[in-house]
């Protein structure tokens, strides 16, 4: 039997991209306190009453998919602190037309939901790892256990999942563990996916921390001929490469020295209702007023108005650009990275 053409979104931005993916944050709360992510005390977690309930967030998966959406991240947070998580991971899988359902994760309880989830319809998750070395990574993602992510990770290997792995590669910090993570493809069928630090922090962030896409490649080539390859349907933002006869690829990410910007084709929305066209632009709506009366008309046109207003290029870079142009910190938990 041939399998149906998938259908093509409906949603085109004011540059002619075509906008399939959304990226929906189902909590602000997380267990760990990445470095990059937020600062040492962590930060004020929403009022649980404030937070989208799952009739709200399976409304918003459901209109997002009939206007054009075909795939969905689901984002933290760490997701999996959600109670109801698999639950509202079983609703958003069934919804007619989502072609895609993946989740991004730290792992940490993995274990003993990867089944579950796996059958609620999730394909594939990001796992979060920033080194291999056990004290590093405890440093970095102050207080997580090495072992126990490698153990979710092995874990989502045996549930069936296609794994993806996220490394955010920090100069002094983790850099020179690059080609130990490319290794890793060579007896797994992994994902590697090197993603530079990006100033998510604002001014409190460390523009030194950042490794160019094309240093990460070329310390890899150092060692290892990479085979381009080419991008799916409903792909992220990767350039993807393969050493020949390894089960597993490697992937860079540019944010900050090779933006995506001119493909990218997602729209995001924060764990309390407020959808974002873009990571580093706060113009955005405020969904809640449509959720909390269940107006799924109301709720389309919302949709359809962030994506009208999404801006050409991000902020990320500040060359040229005046102290008012810097939006300040993201908080990545609620924004859903």
């Amino acid at each position: 039997m041939i399998p149906p053409e998938p259908i093509p979104s409906t949603l085109v931005d004011g540059f002619n991209r075509r906008i399939s993916y959304l990226r929906l944050s189902v909590t602000d709360r997380c267990n760990l306190r990445c470095s990059y992510c937020m600062p040492a005390g962590g930060i004020p977690w929403l009022d649980k009453s404030q937070l989208l309930t799952r009739d709200e967030l399976v409304l918003l998966a459901q209109v997002a998919v009939k206007i054009g959406i075909r795939k969905i991240r689901v984002t933290g947070g760490e997701p999996l602190l959600r109670p109801d998580i698999v639950e509202l991971l079983g609703e958003i899988g069934s919804l007619p037309g989502l072609e895609r359902l993946v989740l991004t994760t730290n792992g940490v309880g993995l274990p003993k939901l990867a089944p579950a989830i796996k059958a609620a319809g999730v394909s594939g998750l990001n796992v979060s790892i920033d080194s291999l070395r056990a004290d590093r990574f405890a440093k970095v993602t102050r207080g997580g256990s090495l072992p126990e992510c490698r153990a979710s990770i092995d874990s989502a290997l045996a549930a069936g999942f296609r794994v993806k792995l996220n490394v955010v590669v920090m100069a002094g910090v983790n850099d020179d563990e690059i080609l130990d993570f490319v290794d890793l493809a060579s007896s797994h069928p992994l994902a590697v996916r090197f993603i530079e630090y990006m100033p998510t922090r604002g001014k409190q962030s460390d523009p030194l921390l950042t490794v160019p896409s094309d240093r990460i490649l070329d310390i890899i080539s150092s060692r290892h001929q990479l085979t381009v390859l080419t991008s799916g349907l409903h792909a992220g933002p990767a350039r993807r490469f393969r050493v020949d006869g390894w089960p597993g690829t490697v992937g860079i990410i540019s944010p900050v020295s090779c933006h995506f910007c001119n493909d990218c084709n997602r729209i995001r929305v924060t764990a309390n209702g407020m959808a974002r066209s873009c990571l580093f632009h706060e113009a955005g709506l405020d969904l809640r007023p449509w959720l909390k009366n269940g107006d799924a008309e109301g709720l389309a046109g919302a949709l359809k108005k962030v994506v009208e207003i999404k801006p050409e290029t991000h902020n990320l870079t500040r060359d040229g650009r005046s102290d008012e142009d810097d939006i300040g910190p993201v908080i990545m938990s609620r924004l859903g990275g």
